[in-house]
């Protein structure tokens, strides 16, 4: 595991999803229970581990978690646990007058979901902050395709379930 880690929603709705203390029912991506686990396990490990978590001053990713998850949802506790250790860094992200986060021209046109640009613009104030800039992903498997212009701007990805997400996003290439 690196020190700090932007963490993409997918990852928290998906260990939501499998955790075994809640058994609720959450529409997570992908809906295969041992790959649902593997997320939680990572993000559990993540969770009682030293590693830090990278959030935005302005809020707007912890605002998008809450969106999408519950107070008492394991992916919220999370980072409800970072924050009660002194765990998260924040950092400042941009944001253009829609509330997308303002990338490098050279990203801009990579980054077409105005929703993961936030992540990615933490990432980037991650790097030029503290040297790391990583993003934790799951389902989402947009991340793969803009892996190299990313790599180029010295953000790093981590995919927690990597065979599945790079399958799938071989599957819709293909189509």
């Amino acid at each position: 595991m690196k020190d700090r880690y932007v963490i993409d929603t997918n990852v928290l709705i998906a260990a939501s999803a499998a955790d075994p203390e809640t058994q609720k029912e959450i529409d997570a991506t992908p809906d295969d229970p041992d790959l649902l686990l593997e997320i939680w396990l990572w993000l559990d490990t993540f969770r009682q581990g030293d590693v830090r978590m990278i959030l935005d001053l302005e809020g707007e990713i912890y605002n998008e978690y809450c969106r999408k998850l519950g107070f008492n949802d394991f992916g919220i506790q999370v980072v409800m646990h970072k924050w009660q250790t002194a765990s998260v860094d924040d950092v400042l992200v941009s944001y253009d007058a829609d509330g997308h986060g303002i990338l490098p021209a050279s990203l801009a046109h990579t980054i077409h979901d105005l929703a993961d640009r936030k992540m990615v613009a933490a990432a980037l104030s991650s790097y030029a902050e503290f040297n790391e800039g990583c993003v934790a992903f799951a389902g989402d498997t947009d991340w793969h395709g803009w892996e190299d212009e990313l790599l180029k701007h010295n953000v790093h990805l981590e995919p927690l379930i990597e065979k599945w997400s790079r399958a799938k996003y071989l599957e819709k290439l293909a189509r």
